[in-house]
Parts: C-alpha cells; sequence; structure tokens
C-alpha cells in the first residue's frame, strides 16, 4: 500500500481523508515546525444557510460535486431503521423535471459518475464530471434536494432491493454478520448498535409516507454542506451555488438528540460459526471518543497508538505476530474519531495456518496489555507522526479526497480549521499522551470480543 494510500484511509477514517497540489507542509524535526494546512479550501455559505467549500486543483479540466445532509442512520426514529438509507437509493426516483433513472443516464451520458453513500451522521451525493458539466449535475441535485416526487409504484419496488442489498452484503457474508452482531454488542443502547441499512424486519414495513417524512425534515439546504472539488474556484463557483441552491428556501431542522451510552463494566463475546469462514478471524472493539467528543484530548493521541500499533510491517503488531511469534498472517489497531457521537477503536488478526484461535487471542491480548502497561516510547512516537506527516504530503494529490474529507469533517462536527490543523495537532502528540490514551481506552474491561470461526471448529 501506498504512503498516499494509507494517509487517504487514516484522513478518511478521521474525518479528514485526504487529498489535489503540493502542501505547505513538512515532515516533523527539532529544526522544522510543522505548518497549518491540509486542503486549503475555500468557504463561503449561501444566504439560506447551506454552506459551500471549494478546493481547487487545476491538474485536469474534472470536478467532485458532492452535497452531504446531516442526517444518516442514527438520525432515524426508532422502528423504522433503514429509512435514511432507503431514502438515498429513492432520491434516483425522479422529479417533475428528471424522470425515475434519468439522473444516472444523464451523467454518464455527459462522460461522469455518481453515486451516493449513508452513514450513521450523513448521508453524501457525488458527481465527478468535466468541468464544463458542473452547472448540469449542480442543477439537477439540487432539483432533487427540494422536489421529489414518489409514488407507491417507484417506492415499494426499490423496497425489495434494500431488502435484497441486504442478504447480500450482510447475510450472505459472515464476516459482515459478525461485525453487525459486534456493533449491535458494544453500542448496547446508542443508535450507532442499529445497522445503516437497517434491521431486516423493519425494512419491510417501510413505508412512501415514512420516506416522504424523513425528506422533509432533513433534506433542506439549511441542513447540506456543498463541497466542489476541481478544476474551479470559490469564486467561479458562487454565482452557480447561488444560481441552484441558494434559490431554495430554508427549512427549521429537528436538533440531533441521541440517546447515550449507560456504564458497561463486563467484558461481551460474540461468536459466530458458519460453515462459509475459510478465513477465521477475532476483533476485539472498545468504546473510545470522537473528535467532537474527546473531553479528555484523546483523539489525535490514539491515531499516533494507531500508527505505531498498526502502521505497516514494521509495526508493533505485525512484528510481534506475523514476524516473530508467526501466529498471524495478518494483524491490526485502528481507530477512527469521526462521528458525531462516541467511536471505537478495534484490534484484530487472523491465524496463521494451524494456529488455534485461543493462541492467537492470548497473543493478541499480549501486545495490548503490553502497551497498557508499559506504553510507548518517545522513538516510536516519532517515528510514527514523520510517517503520518510525510504521508499528508501527498494529501492534495487526487480529486475526490478533499470532497470527501471535508464533506464528512463537517457534518460530523468539526470546523475546516480543525481540519487544517490536523497536521499541527499531530505533531504536538507526545508518548505521555500516547500512554495516557492506551490505558484509558484499551484499558478498560467492558471491550468486545468478535470470534468468527468456520462450523467445524469447535473451539472458542
Amino acid at each position: 500500500m501506498s504512503a498516499a494510500t494509507r494517509l487517504l484511509r487514516r484522513l478518511a477514517a478521521a474525518g479528514a481523508l485526504a487529498i489535489a497540489a503540493p502542501l505547505a507542509l513538512v515532515p516533523a524535526s527539532p529544526a522544522l515546525a510543522v505548518e497549518k494546512g491540509v486542503f486549503f479550501p475555500e468557504t463561503f455559505t449561501l444566504s439560506n444557510g447551506m454552506q459551500v467549500v471549494v478546493v481547487t486543483n487545476r491538474r485536469v479540466p474534472v470536478v467532485t460535486h458532492m452535497v452531504w445532509y446531516r442526517v444518516g442512520a442514527a438520525d432515524e426514529e426508532r422502528g423504522v431503521s433503514g429509512i435514511a438509507h432507503f431514502l438515498e437509493h429513492l432520491m434516483f426516483k425522479g422529479t417533475d423535471a428528471v424522470p425515475a433513472g434519468a439522473f444516472s443516464r444523464i451523467v454518464a451520458k455527459n462522460g461522469g459518475r455518481d453515486n451516493a453513500f449513508t452513514s450513521w451522521d450523513y448521508t453524501a451525493y457525488y458527481q465527478n464530471v468535466a468541468r464544463d458539466r458542473l452547472e448540469l449535475v449542480m442543477k439537477m441535485e439540487a432539483d432533487r434536494m427540494s422536489n421529489l416526487r414518489l409514488t407507491d409504484q417507484v417506492v415499494y419496488p426499490e423496497r425489495d432491493v434494500i431488502i435484497e442489498e441486504r442478504r447480500q452484503r450482510i447475510e450472505n457474508e459472515p464476516a459482515d454478520r459478525i461485525g453487525e452482531q459486534i456493533n449491535a454488542t458494544l453500542y448496547v443502547h446508542h443508535p450507532y448498535g442499529t445497522p445503516v441499512i437497517g434491521w431486516p424486519q423493519e425494512m419491510s414495513t417501510l413505508t412512501r409516507e415514512e420516506a416522504e417524512r424523513f425528506y422533509k425534515t432533513w433534506y433542506t439546504p439549511n441542513n447540506a454542506i456543498l463541497v466542489v472539488s476541481g478544476d474551479v474556484s470559490a469564486e467561479e463557483l458562487k454565482p452557480l451555488a447561488e444560481k441552484y441552491y441558494g434559490a431554495i428556501p430554508a427549512r427549521p431542522v429537528p436538533e440531533r438528540t441521541r440517546v447515550q451510552e449507560p456504564p458497561i463494566s463486563a467484558a461481551r463475546r460474540v461468536i459466530l460459526r458458519d460453515d462459509e469462514v475459510r478465513q477465521p478471524s477475532i476483533r476485539r472493539n472498545w468504546l473510545a471518543p470522537s473528535y467532537r467528543t474527546d473531553k479528555e484530548g484523546y483523539a489525535y493521541p490514539l491515531e499516533v497508538l494507531s500508527e505505531i500499533m498498526s502502521g505497516g510491517p514494521t509495526s508493533r503488531l505485525y512484528r510481534s505476530l506475523v514476524v516473530d511469534q508467526k501466529v498471524a498472517t495478518s494483524a491490526y489497531l485502528g481507530y477512527s474519531p469521526s462521528a458525531w457521537d462516541l467511536s471505537s477503536i478495534g484490534a484484530g488478526a487472523t491465524p496463521a495456518a494451524g494456529v488455534p484461535m485461543d493462541k492467537l487471542e492470548t497473543a493478541l491480548e499480549a501486545e495490548i496489555r503490553k502497551v497498557v502497561e508499559k506504553g510507548v516510547t518517545e522513538e516510536e512516537v516519532a517515528t510514527a507522526k514523520k510517517r503520518m506527516l510525510a504521508e499528508a504530503a501527498y494529501a492534495r494529490d487526487s480529486l475526490t479526497g478533499p470532497a470527501q474529507a471535508l464533506g464528512a469533517a463537517l457534518a460530523t462536527g468539526q470546523t475546516i480549521d480543525d481540519v487544517e490543523n490536523w497536521p499541527v495537532r499531530i505533531d504536538a502528540v507526545t508518548a505521555d499522551q500516547v500512554n495516557a490514551a492506551a490505558r484509558a481506552i484499551l484499558g478498560k474491561t467492558n471491550h468486545v470480543t468478535g470470534l468468527l470461526l468456520p462450523l467445524q471448529d469447535k473451539g472458542s
């Protein structure tokens, strides 16, 4: 995996994905100060409250156009799980100006690509098109922001589509099924424990009326963020944004109020045995703060810890479990601080041939315990930060990355300044801070352990 790819994944998980022109950024060094700046965006707000962000990249005459809504699966009412994702599908079912199915056909006919995705905290719609087709997709996207027309004839067949999507993506995939169950066990009360796609018994009863109510409640310009990355400047984009999005009236939007997790003191285990499992694995997850909920200052140290533990072939977990002990073929520790509420940190591994799962679990636990009890060194922290900051030099080298990064960050409570200050905040992390975060989060015993096993494996 290239350095740019690793940074992209880390910043995406952090709510600041990466990427489009060289950065005014230098690697960590005793003699050189790390400067603020990742994407260097321009921003303005329309009169109806819609935020607009532009990242200019003149390398090719292409743009990524994205509209992010500050609403996702965790904002759904109880009993209608999957409605946010269902509406994402229904947004392609047409307006009076653009009939059902025509949106994507028009984009493709004009040489572009489009799609959409839903998370717990946001829903986003995007198009990659030539610069001279930007106005076309802005016009169509603004149209469906306020003029979606739904009928029973298009809604209920699409409900069958998302039910089949769940079967294919989750119910037929043991790794995804155990991931869903681990999540539901980790979050016992918070809506992050409910799958984005929805629970099957609730998906089958979703109605057109519920979809329309969700649309009218949340899909309004003052609850949206427009991010455009590529061959355009804010000065060039602003008249188009005002023409198409600025003409849509704002509406009141409910406050994002969600229940919080109760205190849990017990360790929990989830075991899934399935005949389709060819590669067993172990996962262990702990609750952790997100950027927005990080009262103790653990988020950035946990990112550095993740790099130390899992940042390539010289990282602690890979070196110990794969190279030295030879009990695993892969091992990781990953952390994503991008969330509106709390987040999680997870470790995992897959066993080498012939290695019992209990032996792999013991080895993984020993590495976690080692970092909790003995901590990391100043040298490990310095090396990890240098890698992370050196990778940041490639953060603007792609077209879609900045739009994805900034949209996800803004939709989960960060500011542009937060994103742009990521290098400075990473550079400021100390070994003491990493060790305090490791003790506070990985030292907890209320984690969830998941074991994915083949049917014939009777051990746990």
